[in-house]
């Protein structure tokens, strides 16, 4: 089953008949919201707003281990994390859309692992691609038959949050090799793979990072980039999760 992670832009999922929302208690803690069960395209999905029904929970206070937690014990096997980005690259400008391929952690403080407290040695698990390719793959193969402008690929650089970055720090960030920039990409992305949960990343480039441009960021700006954006990605989404290979 498929599960949907839904970020800023996407607290609510439109055309999504729910038929069950769960409260699921794990033992991390309770997940951002109850979990939505319901029909998409005529296919079983589940959908979690990352941020919470009411987008009121920090990126650095998101409990992601409970959230990967609760979709695992819901039988999800495929996740496809919806993420609004900053662009750092000149490829990602307000509005692409963007399957990265590659990560870098700046967060700090978070919980990384569900082996914090029951660790061993086999417990170090392979983290050299984050986001599995056969997802990725399914994602751009939908996108190109829908003739959307998709980027292929790119570093995420996931940040701590809540506060936007400095240009100095972007400046760090585009030499490190980021093309975007993100607060919630990780350790989502290594907790599905701990789970052996297949994930990758739908990213929505809300606005250029700071320093990029000369403008000063307008929040009222990026929420409207969002909202036009969150139309493609809501096809998309439909798409992959009518491919047989990802039932």
């Amino acid at each position: 089953m498929i599960g949907i992670i839904g970020g800023s832009g996407l607290t609510q999922y439109p055309g999504l008949i729910i038929d069950d929302s769960r409260d699921i208690e794990t033992a991390f803690g309770m997940p951002s919201a109850p979990l939505k069960i319901g029909q998409l395209n005529g296919q079983q999905v589940v959908f979690l707003p990352r941020h919470g029904d009411q987008h009121q929970i920090a990126p650095h206070r998101v409990n992601y281990r409970a959230n990967i937690d609760a979709l695992k014990q819901l039988g999800v096997t495929h996740i496809l994390a919806v993420a609004a980005v900053g662009g750092i690259s000149q490829r990602y400008g307000p509005g692409t859309l963007a399957v990265p391929d590659q990560l870098i952690d700046y967060t700090h403080g978070r919980e990384q692992s569900f082996f914090s407290d029951a660790f061993s040695p086999d417990k170090h698990i392979d983290f050299t691609h984050p986001y599995q390719p056969s997802v990725r793959t399914a994602i751009l193969k939908v996108a190109q038959a829908l003739s959307l402008n998709l980027v292929d690929g790119g570093t995420y650089g996931a940040v701590q949050g809540p506060r936007l970055e400095t240009a100095a720090e972007i400046r760090r960030m585009a030499r490190d090799g980021c093309d975007l920039v993100g607060m919630t990409g990780m350790p989502e992305a290594y907790l599905a793979k701990e789970a052996g949960i297949h994930y990758a990343t739908l990213a929505v480039v809300a606005n250029w990072a700071a320093g990029v441009t000369d403008a000063e960021l307008s929040m009222t700006e990026i929420e409207q980039t969002l909202a036009a954006g969150m139309e493609n990605v809501q096809a998309v989404i439909a798409g992959v999760i009518g491919l047989q290979s990802l039932r």
